[in-house]
């Protein structure tokens, strides 16, 4: 009788010469389309829901309002009267007209022609707050505003 020998093949090891390759391209990848938030919201605002709520065209050239109760750095809130933060720093009402009048300075004039004021406030805050800022906002020749809202999921019935 024959002896039947096995034979080993060794399993050859696995070529990890592309991967410093992959991990490179994958974090490049990330770093492209990873957006990073310029402004920091230092209130807490809930936006209202809407029926006809439509994407903004053109985000260059956005100056972002914000109104809603102050926060501290670990999110919770500091007072219950609203606050304004224009970009990074709270303003009284009364300042917004000054600070967007600031910016417009430092802007060649085509930008200050596209110029967009965004009010992203509290479904809670009261229409005259709104209103009141919208009059500093004409005051300062700042005539494209836009209000940010989010889509209802639901149908509203119409009477």
């Amino acid at each position: 009788m024959s002896r039947f020998r096995k034979e080993r093949h060794d399993v050859p090891g696995l070529n990890l010469a592309a991967m410093p390759d992959l991990i490179f391209t994958v974090l490049f990848f990330f770093m492209i389309v990873t957006h990073m938030r310029d402004i920091t919201p230092r209130v807490r605002y809930e936006v209202p829901q809407g029926s006809e709520v439509a994407e903004a065209a053109d985000k260059s050239n956005v100056v972002y309002i914000f109104v809603g109760l102050p926060t501290d750095d670990k999110g919770q809130t500091v007072s219950e009267n609203n606050v304004v933060q224009l970009n990074d720093k709270y303003v009284g009402i009364s300042q917004i007209g000054a600070e967007i009048m600031k910016m417009k300075a430092s802007m060649s004039e085509e930008q200050r022609q596209h110029l967009t004021v965004s009010i992203r406030a509290d479904r809670n805050t009261d229409m005259g707050t709104i209103n009141d800022i919208k009059q500093q906002l004409r005051k300062a020749g700042a005539l494209n505003i836009n209000f940010s809202a989010t889509k209802t999921n639901k149908k509203i019935k119409e009477k």
